[in-house]
């Protein structure tokens, strides 16, 4: 049991990271066998992983590791934690590649696409499973240069700017963290987590790693390269929103500061204020914007504040709220995001202002819409709904009252900027004829939107992995 189990873990990550390198030799071959492997590769990953599901469940635990130098051993770890973020952002962003058959099948460059899509996975997969800072570090800096190289995809001067200025904010983030990373070396002689459990850390560690994790997830006010990042192409913008990227700083902060080491009293009172003062901010962001992609990527800043929120209260309902807020969020916004990619692929525009009446020629996605915007503004019975009412509610209980609050009333401005993106876009007089995206493309938001009210209906599924992780999460940090 234990080798297998070894084996999948060992399998969903270097699946995608070696099998991204074949994708080139594919494309040479032919366009289809290109589009044939890179979702055969996604599938895969995605499967592997779901493997490891009744093992989480059942609170298994298992730590893999080989022995190299000088400390920097590769150790991966297997628990409900590290399992229910592999499955959430492998699922979606298989999705997200079936999605790509149609959306950039007239794109030069597109070995080099599916390249560094299908390596970014990878790499999030690697840093998922990670029990070692300096390999969680290594797979960290290989997604932001995904990131940076799907940004500029286009290769626009403009947008290579705007690539750049992401990949820096995210690396000098990311080398603050390192430095956090070496701080807490000096004071245990040790990279592996398994071995910190329970370890109080100094205020400058903290410091130092919780300005990569919130460079990473754009917090504010390290937020402004994710709207930028807008110029990628749709699908780009889904991954980094919903699946991979700014999922990384979150899952690491769960796997830090709620799985291994003791915050300073401090910084448990602070980071609440911090991160919900995020989500008002990014929200009223999100109002003002007329441009599709930018009012969307606000709101994923806003929403990435309750999932920290959840897991800074550190209480049940607090965690496993977070972590169905990190599945839940994941389908409802790459669903936005790709009904947003349908709607700019035909009208080549992005202002909402000049839109309208597209519920007429584009029945499918406005519907695939409406599901995904209800989730993400937490109505029942959809998915995001319960992600969003545990979170607020563990907040009450940890006595932060005026933070649940202030959480409260970035919903409600979540609930008006996505109705008026709607409104904007869909109602109204038509002022054009086009037509629905590829049979991919209308596929995949059809099935997210489903997904998004599925995962309500059916949410004591997920809510089993989730109090798994958040049973062991808490009974380490006792």
């Amino acid at each position: 049991m234990t080798n297998n189990i070894q084996t999948i873990i060992l399998l969903t990550i270097f699946v995608p990271i070696v099998g991204s390198f074949a994708i080139p030799i594919a494309g040479l071959v032919s366009k289809r066998a290109r589009s044939f492997l890179s979702v055969l590769l996604a599938l895969a990953t995605t499967a592997s992983s779901m493997l490891l599901i009744p093992f989480a469940l059942r609170g298994g635990e298992l730590a893999f590791r080989k022995t190299l130098a000088m400390g920097l051993d590769f150790i991966v770890v297997a628990d409900a934690l590290s399992v229910f973020m592999a499955v959430a952002s492998s699922f979606i962003g298989a999705l997200i590649v079936i999605y790509s058959l149609g959306y950039i099948s007239h794109e030069e460059n597109q070995s080099e696409y599916y390249f560094i899509v299908l390596l970014f996975i990878g790499a999030m997969m690697g840093l998922v499973f990670s029990a070692n800072l300096v390999f969680m570090y290594l797979f960290w800096e290989i997604a932001a240069i995904a990131c940076w190289r799907l940004i500029g995809f286009y290769r626009v001067r403009e947008y290579v700017l705007k690539a750049d200025k992401a990949f820096l904010v995210t690396f000098f983030g990311a080398v603050f963290m390192l430095l956090g990373f070496i701080v807490v070396f000096n004071q245990t002689g040790t990279f592996d987590l398994t071995a910190m459990r329970g370890t109080a850390i100094p205020g400058i560690a903290v410091l130092l790693i919780l300005l990569g994790m919130f460079s990473k997830s754009a917090t504010v006010p390290l937020h402004t390269w994710l709207p930028d990042a807008g110029v990628a192409p749709t699908t780009v913008t889904a991954l980094l929103h919903a699946a991979v990227l700014v999922k990384i700083g979150v899952y690491a902060y769960a796997r830090l500061f709620s799985y291994t080491f003791k915050l300073p009293e401090g910084w448990q009172q602070a980071i609440p204020i911090l991160v919900v003062f995020s989500s008002l901010v990014a929200a009223a962001a999100a109002v003002v914007e007329t441009d599709l992609k930018r009012i969307l990527a606000y709101s994923t800043v806003s929403q990435i504040g309750y999932i920290f929120l959840g897991f800074a209260v550190l209480n049940p309902m607090g965690v496993s709220g977070s972590l169905l807020f990190i599945l839940m969020h994941g389908l409802a916004k790459a669903g936005l995001f790709l009904c947003a990619g349908i709607v700019i692929h035909a009208t080549h525009q992005r202002d909402i202002r000049q839109m309208g009446g597209m519920i007429k020629t584009m029945p499918w996605t406005a519907v695939a819409y409406i599901f995904c915007a209800f989730s993400v503004i937490g109505i029942p019975p959809f998915g995001g709904f319960f992600s969003k009412f545990m979170v607020i509610m563990a907040t009450v209980q940890s006595g932060r009252v005026w933070v649940a609050a202030a959480a409260l009333f970035a919903a409600l401005l979540t609930m008006y900027y996505l109705f008026r993106v709607f409104s904007a876009v869909f109602m109204g007089e038509a002022r054009s004829d086009h037509k629905e995206g590829t049979r991919s493309m209308v596929f995949v938001v059809v099935v997210l939107a489903v997904l998004s009210l599925l995962a309500g209906l059916f949410v004591a599924y997920p809510t089993q992995l989730a109090n798994v992780a958040s049973g062991e999460i808490l009974r380490w940090m006792k």
